[in-house]
């Protein structure tokens, strides 16, 4: 007979892993359309003054796309917001800053979209504001709204809207945009860590605010205008 003893010991129940979700991320359309654009025709215009100039042409056409790809990639295709349950990464041109949601004081939607930790202010790029969407999304709500207070009203014929809320308010993309993070700042703000984090490149908001400069992109763009300034001194 087997003993008690010998019995293998029971295995502990693990508890079950919290769901990880993917990160939402926001980047602007037109911007990332636009940015395409122009670096097949800055490739097209430098390209053919590079194969096809004569003298200087080549090397002011190199040094002119060394500057100028490297802004035209900052300004359209780097910009984007990633929002996850912990943080919020906001990727602007130069820089990408990263906070914990309960860093995170508010975000405005005004002119421009911003997020304010502490003192400091950091504009959402990637989430521009269109002054006209807003106002046509506003221009909707309102005659929907009054559609459905008049009983024996028609129903109001209306273009697509750009978005949806939850409550049946009909908001601009970007204003949309908006309001979902600051649900994930409502839900999530008393789940991340806001210390023990510190700043990068001696900047940051409150603790656990990490900025890190686009080197990759600053560094080819400041060598472009240097060799732009030095042909041009030296051709001149």
């Amino acid at each position: 007979m087997t003993s008690s003893n010998d019995r293998p010991p029971a295995r502990a129940t693990a508890e079950p892993a919290r769901p990880q979700y993917a990160d939402r991320v926001y980047r602007s359309t037109a911007g990332v359309c636009g940015g395409v654009l122009l670096l097949v025709l800055a490739g097209w215009l430098g390209g053919d003054a590079v194969v096809n100039g004569s003298g200087h042409a080549p090397w002011l056409a190199l040094a002119t796309l060394l500057l100028v790809v490297p802004l035209i990639v900052a300004f359209t295709l780097r910009p984007a917001v990633y929002a996850g349950e912990e943080r919020i990464r906001i990727r602007n041109p130069f820089r990408t800053i990263t906070l914990p949601w309960s860093a995170v004081d508010s975000l405005r939607a005004s002119f421009s979209n911003e997020l304010f930790s502490g003192d400091k202010k950091y504009q959402l790029w990637a989430i521009p504001v269109s002054l006209r969407a807003r106002k046509r999304a506003a221009r909707q709500d309102a005659r929907a709204k009054a559609a459905g207070d008049d009983p024996f009203g028609m129903p109001v014929r209306r273009r697509p809207t750009p978005s949806l809320s939850g409550d049946g308010t009909i908001r601009s993309t970007s204003d949309q945009a908006i309001e979902d993070l600051r649900e994930l700042r409502e839900r999530h703000g008393g789940d991340g860590d806001a210390g023990g984090v510190g700043t990068a490149d001696g900047e940051g908001g409150r603790q656990g605010t990490t900025i890190r400069w686009a080197y990759e992109v600053i560094a080819p763009a400041v060598a472009g205008l240097v060799v732009l300034v030095v042909l041009l001194a030296v051709g001149g």
